[in-house]
Formats: structure tokens, C-alpha cells, sequence
């Protein structure tokens, strides 16, 4: 397995609010794991949301002795969340504050995600862009309610309202997905800084170009703040290096 996983502030804004993990080699009882976070709030609680979030799970999992992937990673969330909520609501610095999240893990042949907010991770197959998460944003909800255009005026206005973060409530729920993954697949994870800055046909382009991967994730960046570059940027590539099981 293969990963490179870059953070940066972009063109518009002065503090970058995005806080990444990644780590190819164990964590606790996980064999992997990557995390992205998307603060939320005045610069100060943004930062400490995603920071928070990042750093609290990963300690989680390294404490847990679970084998059990989503139980683990629910049970974390879930209560890292309700640690980041007490903050908020004790704090007037930090009132408001929340912050996306997505976290993945490879084990054996599958994927694992979990996903809070609109941070995406995608799986690249045979140059196809696929996004696993569903974004919990209000755009997206009207989408799929048929109330709305996806790309519309209305869409782009309004696509940043996000409907469910982490630190928001006192209570969690978390989307989780298993994609069995193939020889040659890559998936990325990245903030809405790349995935409304850059479209999957770009990103595709941009990630099966013949380069290395930390090439691949520096030009991801590079379009997005090329394309204006208007928030914080994260983006973690993975090549899992799946190999080809031989039928018996």
C-alpha cells in the first residue's frame, strides 16, 4: 500500500481549517487508516474541531483492542463527538465550532468509510471516478427529494450548507460504506475544497497521469487553487496494491 496526504490553506482564505491523518502501517488493531476533517466556525474553533476529531479518533483506535471495524470506528465517533459538543457549549470561543469527517481503513481486500459532512472519498477504478460518501448537505438532500438540479444556479448558491457535522449535536450518526476493492484501484479522500473546485473527470485525468503519487496529489492541488483555489484544500490518495486472487 502506497499513500500521500497533503493539506493546503488555498488562495482565499488565511487559516487552513483542514486537519488530515494518514498512515500506511498499523494503528491499534486497524491495519491503515486515514482521516480527513473539515473545520467549521471562526478560524480558531475550525481549527480546533478538525485538529480535535483527528487527533482523539486516531488515539481511539489505537487504544481499542476491537476487531470489529464499524462498531470500532462508530462507538469512536460517537464519542469523540459528544467530547467536541461539551466543548462547544462550555466555551464561547469555541461555540459553534463542528467539523466534517471521513475515515477509512483497508482490510484484506476491503474498504471501509465512514463519513459525517461533505468531505468525499471516491474510488478510482479503470479510469472511472465513483463517489462512495453521500454528502450530508442541504443541496444534496434537496437532489434527492427531486427539489433541485445538481450544477444549478440555486445548487452552486447554496452547496456549502451543510446538514450534519461532527460537534454540532450532542448525538452522531455516521454513513458507512464496504467497497471490496480490485487490483489497479486507487481511492482519494479530499475536503470540498477539491471536489468544488475540481470535477471527477478532471480528477480522473489528474490521478492516472504517469506519475508518482505525491506528484498526483500536488497536482490535484495545484487545479484547485488554479481553478481559484477559494478554500482550504485536503486531499489523501491511497494506492491499496490490491493483488489479483488466483480462483481455486
Amino acid at each position: 500500500m502506497q499513500a500521500c496526504a497533503k493539506t493546503d490553506v488555498g488562495r482565499i482564505r488565511t487559516h487552513n481549517q483542514d486537519f488530515i491523518y494518514s498512515s500506511s502501517e498499523p494503528v491499534g488493531s486497524l491495519p491503515n487508516l486515514f482521516l480527513v476533517a473539515d473545520g467549521m466556525g471562526g478560524h480558531k474553533a475550525g481549527d480546533y474541531a478538525s485538529r480535535f476529531v483527528v487527533e482523539h479518533l486516531t488515539a481511539y483506535v489505537r487504544q481499542s483492542d476491537s476487531k470489529e471495524v464499524v462498531p470500532m470506528l462508530q462507538e469512536g465517533i460517537c464519542d469523540i463527538n459528544r467530547q467536541l459538543y461539551n466543548r462547544s457549549v462550555n466555551s464561547e470561543e469555541l461555540s459553534g465550532m463542528g467539523t466534517t469527517l471521513v475515515a477509512a481503513t483497508v482490510v484484506g481486500n476491503i474498504l471501509y468509510v465512514a463519513n459525517v459532512g461533505d468531505s468525499r472519498l471516491y474510488l478510482l477504478r479503470d479510469h472511472v471516478v465513483n463517489q462512495v460518501t453521500r454528502d450530508h448537505s442541504y443541496v444534496e438532500e434537496m437532489v434527492a427529494l427531486g427539489q433541485m438540479v445538481r450544477g444549478s444556479k440555486d445548487y452552486q448558491e447554496k452547496k456549502n450548507i451543510i446538514t450534519r457535522a461532527m460537534g454540532a449535536d450532542e448525538e452522531i450518526h455516521a454513513d458507512f460504506f464496504s467497497v471490496e476493492l480490485k487490483p489497479g484501484d486507487y481511492f482519494l479522500m479530499c475536503s470540498d475544497g477539491l471536489s468544488n473546485m475540481v470535477n471527477e473527470d478532471e480528477i480522473g485525468w489528474l490521478v492516472y497521469e504517469d506519475n508518482t503519487l505525491e506528484e498526483k496529489v500536488s497536482n490535484l492541488i495545484a487545479a484547485a487553487n488554479d481553478h481559484g483555489g477559494k478554500d482550504n484544500i485536503a486531499a489523501i490518495l491511497v494506492e491499496p496494491q490490491i493483488s489479483e486472487v488466483n480462483p481455486c
